[in-house]
């Protein structure tokens, strides 16, 4: 493993902003990317197995389930951060071919050369947009697991959170394919809500020949109640939701975890509506 400075800092030109890494003093081996000041991502490159990040570890167990134990997978990445999941995914499926798409070279050129990538690791990376990027991969290019972390709050881009942009992700799932979107928002769950009812859209329009898809939400069970801020894990997927999966990722936690779906996620999806054009 090539040797990690101990601290370091890069300007973000795109942004304006300056992008740093830290080593992370209470976990010996792994690191902190900040980025304006505030914390984004967390990587422990002697063990990216292991995720500190609550919503990043949901994100994980999904993974998980998307295929057996130890398969490799197919898996896009839509804002790429410091690679956590990336990492996560060659950790624990050896072999898989991932694609990240981030918006900024030089953050992605950064993360790359401070925090190397584990041995083997197979990573396409494409700078851009997200929705553009997506538009520009080849037509036949599918995906076991596609994960949205790209924005939050109330002002998320309207072009990213919407029905149509998770229709031309969905367009690049395999059959048995998930789409994960991490949702940050504030109390009142305002943007939770609206991409709820987007995500329901786009999964019920699946392509010709295919059975329509299913949705669900996951998180800690407090965040449901809509009085903190914090993240909610959406999952389209392209079969109907699975009792068993509800099983294993509250077992799996962090506790206490919650998940929705079905007519436990109608009230959700129901104040979305509402509040999206669709």
């Amino acid at each position: 493993m090539q040797p990690v400075p101990e601290a370091s800092t890069r300007f973000l030109r795109a942004s304006g902003q300056h992008a740093s890494i830290e080593p992370d003093r209470w976990h010996p081996g792994a690191y902190v990317l900040s980025i304006g000041g505030a914390e984004q991502s967390h990587v422990n490159l002697g063990h990216p197995d292991d995720i500190f990040y609550e919503y990043l570890r949901r994100i994980g167990h999904l993974i998980d389930l998307a295929a057996p134990g130890g398969e490799p997978i197919n898996a896009l990445h839509l804002g790429a951060g410091a690679l956590t999941l990336a990492r996560y995914i060659q950790s624990t499926r050896p072999g898989s071919v991932q694609h990240t798409v981030e918006l900024e070279r030089e953050l992605l050129d950064y993360v790359l050369k401070q925090l190397p990538l584990p041995p083997g690791t197979d990573l396409v990376p494409h700078i851009g947009d997200a929705r553009y990027a997506l538009a520009e991969l080849p037509n036949d290019l599918a995906f076991d697991a596609i994960i949205v972390d790209i924005f939050s709050g109330p002002e998320a881009p309207e072009h990213l959170a919407c029905r149509e942009f998770y229709q031309e992700a969905a367009a690049h799932l395999a059959p048995g394919g998930i789409l994960v979107v991490n949702v940050g928002d504030e109390p009142g769950l305002t943007l939770v809500r609206s991409q709820v009812s987007a995500l329901r859209r786009a999964m019920a329009a699946p392509a010709a020949g295919s059975a329509p898809g299913d949705v669900a939400a996951f998180a800690e069970t407090g965040m449901f109640t809509g009085r903190y801020p914090g993240n909610i894990i959406l999952v389209g997927t392209t079969f109907a939701w699975p009792a068993n999966w509800t099983t294993e990722l509250i077992a799996r936690g962090p506790h206490p975890a919650t998940v929705l779906t079905g007519p436990e996620l109608d009230q959700l999806h129901a104040a979305g509506a509402s509040k999206q054009e669709l």
